[in-house]
């Protein structure tokens, strides 16, 4: 449906506190909304510790930053009604001309209503009854990528679209720790978000150390053995930076490789952001709407029960299972002219 805006929006809030990857494909809805209402004021929702990657963003006004992990626990029950009581009376006070929910869940449908927008937008296949919180409910689509998924609400807002852009915060691309990386690397990325997702770590390692350039493999602190894994089988091709770097670190590091390597996570997408080659590795998870955006490149197998979208590995993982290392490499090297090889 189109939205038809009573005057020009002077003050817009996001709400997208999550994920990673989630937010880098919302970082477009920010640039165009900032292209087409330069004087507006933007506001972003955003969870705790993923606020560092918009901190100090110069298309974002102000941040306001939620315990969405702590909210879920009844153990920080009283602290939560403060904040959200907090939060309330905040987001009222700012008088939003509009409001837009990129996540769709109960929590970002309340924040909505919360925020007293005149015009609160959202999905209409958004899940536990956040619709209801919507005036205007656009239809995105489930079988498109996230990301044009999320431009069809500034596109139904009558936004001119233009070329997908990622607007990032500012970063520091030579920090210290760039000076212990080789001049050339691949990045490696094993972890993922649901266990399933996850090729077998060993050969991660197996393939770098069938590659011509060194790897460096990144991870999170609670995912340092498997970055550790991947290191102790590239027979001294690869290092490991788990859980070394925050975020605007983690740019610097990807923005310099020359191709990426990974399973489908959030920092496939900064990859993808900053058009380094992407080379990533699906089996229970839609490449179509969680890929890596562009001209990148997927590799999987053509199974009749993928996509399955399973969290955990099944009696017959064979998704995951069947990609050898052969096909792997061989694909990385048909699309680098041999340079990984």
């Amino acid at each position: 449906m189109q939205v038809e805006l009573d005057k020009v929006p002077e003050k817009i809030l996001i709400i997208k506190p999550s994920s990673l990857g989630d937010i880098i494909h919302s970082l477009p809805v920010l640039a165009v909304l900032r292209r087409n209402y330069p004087h507006a004021e933007i506001h972003w929702v955003v969870a705790r510790g993923l606020h560092l990657f918009l901190e100090n963003h110069p298309m974002i006004d102000r941040l306001w930053i939620i315990n969405k992990d702590q909210w879920k626990s009844l153990a920080y029950l009283p602290k939560t009604l403060s904040e959200v009581t907090q939060l309330y009376r905040g987001l009222r006070q700012q008088k939003f001309d509009l409001s837009i929910d990129l996540s769709g869940l109960l929590r970002s449908g309340l924040i909505t209503l919360a925020s007293g927008a005149r015009c609160k937008v959202g999905f209409k296949e958004s899940d536990e009854g956040s619709p209801m919180f919507y005036t205007h409910r656009v239809t995105g689509g489930m079988d498109n990528h996230a990301i044009d998924r999320y431009l069809s609400i500034p596109q139904a807002l009558g936004c001119e679209i233009g070329e997908v852009e990622y607007p990032m915060a500012p970063f520091d691309e030579n920090p210290s720790l760039m000076a212990e990386l080789p001049e050339r690397y691949a990045v490696i990325a094993p972890s993922a978000g649901k266990e399933a997702n996850r090729w077998p770590a060993e050969r991660f390692g197996e393939l770098a150390s069938r590659m011509q350039i060194p790897s460096v493999v990144i991870s999170g602190k609670s995912d340092a053995a498997v970055a550790e894994q991947v290191v102790a089988t590239s027979q001294g091709r690869a290092i490991s930076l788990a859980g070394r770097t925050n975020l605007k670190e983690l740019l610097a590091v990807i923005k310099k490789a020359c191709i990426f390597i990974s399973n489908d996570t959030g920092p496939m997408h900064m990859a993808a952001a900053f058009r380094v080659p992407v080379f990533a590795i699906f089996g229970p998870a839609n490449p179509v709407r969680t890929g890596p955006y562009g001209n990148n490149t997927i590799i999987s197998l053509d199974l009749n029960c993928a996509p399955c979208y399973r969290w955990q590995p099944c009696d017959n993982w064979r998704c995951m299972e069947g990609l050898t290392v052969d096909r792997v490499l061989q694909t990385i090297l048909a699309r680098t002219e041999g340079r990984a090889e």
